[in-house]
């Protein structure tokens, strides 16, 4: 690895070379003022100007963020001149930004906030008109503020690097420049696949998840029967929130603080990942075993749905046609335990917590509007970062709450195969565990299945089934996707069964999450944004471990639940409540 000698303030260190002055700056112990610290490694081409520092061999100031260091440089961080430019920066970026900052859901989390206490910003310094503001909330995912976009454009590179479709862009020039869809369209007329990744990266309020907490106080001050369920990786990131180490698992003190909120029930989604295992992976052996159309798919993801719809209408012949898990066991409390409880179905308010945005769209879908009784499977979806909020308007010390279990009736256990649900490559590893002991009468020896783990952006493996070699694939985020898809509509696919996250990392990066954060690992050398993903994953891989039963086949409700209700998984009844449809949708390029 090639080294350079540099002087920071004066000081001599030796750094990597092709680092920027704003990394060599970080790992030398500084943190310049930045806009770049919590970016997930997106590049804003050093636009916003708040990094502005001092280097020999420069002609003037440079944007530390882009400036690569060299042999023998000099950088000056603390200089009037850097100190005063760095202030003016953020002074420019406030004259054109709505400051309603005690309303705004991003204050606690507000980077230019941060950066504007950092540099010492003055108040109203540049005052003047604003540029026009559009406020869209069409969706039910998203909602896009550009009073309060500061055209960093990390939404618009995160959308490329993720997902490779560009959804967002920049649109006019000088005073009238705003980030937004095409045309400065409407979310919800453009391909957005609705996962949220450029809400987790937005550095202010400009992009916000679409709150429902209003819906739930309101179901409860009805009266309504309101019980919630809670998605596996929320328990792997919501301590985040309170202050507690990245992946700590907080599965008790959550169930404790949702009881306390005064939900009827609090229920583990855990245990319909279970169902849809059992649904999906009868599926998978019954196109096996009749000729039917492989490779199949996962469709647990709704980002991965929607970015089916728009862009492989078709091939949606390969989705599994099983609902997600959250959908199916909304349906389930809605008939098989309102029926066993005697409550009415129409008296019932199911609530998911999940860490994805696009489950508030998945709700809504023309094909999950509805079940067979002509009501909504799940009637509110909050985020992880939704949960918090609300925990914390209640003035509940989280840290401080016992660990309670979920609530033990009818639907309650849930497996290790469930838990790691979450994280890419865990439903993968979930179904080969179940599908291996359906065709050979026996345990998956090994049950760790490794091929399916880690980060990576693809992955494959082979698992052998009654003699036979299947081979297995494992993507998440779109553009990692596009490459098994192309495969199969180029008809050149070697894979039996593909499992595609629209997040990348899967769930444990969804975007309800909580935002990443370096204070919580500032002397971290890793990317911040991948040990967060390792820390969370890791957490629900810990989930597992300490499972009672780790293969879904083995949940005892789940066998209950068929043996008195669905008959068999992929019967008429579980048709009828666990599975859906897809469409082809129209793309407003």
């Amino acid at each position: 690895m090639e080294m350079v000698n540099i002087k920071i303030e004066g000081i001599p260190y030796q750094v990597e070379a092709g680092l920027t002055i704003l990394e060599a700056a970080k790992k030398c112990g500084y943190n310049i003022p930045s806009l770049c610290a919590f970016n997930h490694g997106e590049c804003n081409q050093g636009s916003c100007r708040v990094c502005l520092v001092e280097a020999t061999g420069a002609r003037g100031l440079v944007a530390s963020c882009v400036y690569p260091v060299n042999e023998g440089m000099e950088i000056t961080i603390s200089s009037p001149k850097a100190v005063a430019a760095r202030r003016s920066s953020v002074e420019l970026i406030l004259s054109n930004h709505n400051r309603n900052c005690q309303e705004c859901d991003k204050n606690e989390y507000c980077e230019l906030l941060d950066v504007a206490r950092r540099v010492g910003a003055r108040e109203d310094m540049f005052p003047g008109e604003k540029t026009p503001t559009t406020y869209d909330e069409l969706t039910p995912t998203i909602v896009r503020d550009t009073s309060k976009c500061i055209l960093c454009g990390r939404c618009v590179e995160r959308c490329k690097n993720a997902h490779g479709i560009g959804i967002l862009g920049f649109e006019n020039r000088g005073f009238n420049a705003i980030v937004g869809p095409a045309e400065n369209r409407s979310f919800i007329n453009s391909p957005c696949i609705m996962c949220g990744q450029c809400i987790n990266v937005c550095p202010t309020g400009a992009l916000m998840e679409k709150s429902e907490i209003m819906k739930v106080d309101e179901a409860m001050a009805q009266g309504k029967y309101v019980v919630v369920q809670t998605a596996p990786a929320v328990r792997a990131a919501l301590g985040e929130s309170f202050g507690m180490p990245v992946g700590t698992p907080v599965t008790g003190k959550m169930v404790a603080a949702l009881r306390r909120l005064g939900f009827k029930k609090v229920f583990d989604t855990d245990f319909a990942a279970d169902l849809t295992i059992m649904e999906e992976g009868t599926e998978l052996l019954n196109r096996i075993k009749n000729g039917g159309v492989l490779p199949m798919i996962t469709s647990c993801s709704p980002g991965w749905v929607n970015y089916a719809e728009y862009y492989y209408g078709d091939q949606l012949d390969h989705l599994s046609s099983c609902k997600s898990p959250h959908e199916m066991f909304g349906a389930i409390l809605k008939t098989y335990y309102a029926e066993k409880h005697g409550i009415d179905p129409k008296d019932m308010f199911v609530v998911s917590v999940m860490p994805c945005s696009c489950k508030k769209f998945e709700k809504v879908r023309p094909q999950l509007s509805a079940d067979v009784n002509g009501m909504a499977d799940v009637d509110a979806v909050i985020t992880t970062r939704e949960l918090a909020r609300m925990i914390k308007r209640s003035g509940i010390n989280f840290t401080r709450l016992p660990d309670e279990d979920y609530d033990r009736d009818i639907v309650h256990d849930a497996t290790g195969a469930g838990h790691i649900f979450g994280v890419t490559g865990g439903v993968m590893e979930a179904a080969i565990r179940t599908v291996y002991y359906v065709l050979e009468g026996k345990e998956l020896e090994g049950i760790n299945y490794m091929p399916a783990r880690g980060l990576e952006g693809i992955k494959e493996g082979e698992v052998t089934l009654q003699g036979k070699t299947i081979k297995i694939a494992v993507a998440s985020g779109m553009k990692n996707a596009k490459v098994l898809l192309d495969q199969i509509r180029e008809g050149k696919s070697p894979y039996t069964f593909i499992e595609i996250m629209g997040c990348p990392g899967g769930c444990i990066n969804g975007g309800g999450q909580p935002y990443v954060r370096d204070t919580f690992m500032p002397n971290e050398d890793i990317d911040i944004y991948d040990k967060y993903l390792q820390l969370r994953s890791k957490a629900l891989y810990s989930e597992d471990e300490r499972a009672v039963h780790r293969q879904s086949h083995n949940n005892p409700d789940i066998q209950t639940l068929y043996k008195e209700y669905l008959g068999e998984p992929n019967s008429h009844k579980a048709h009828e409540l666990l599975h859906t449809t897809y469409k082809e949708r129209v793309r407003f390029d």
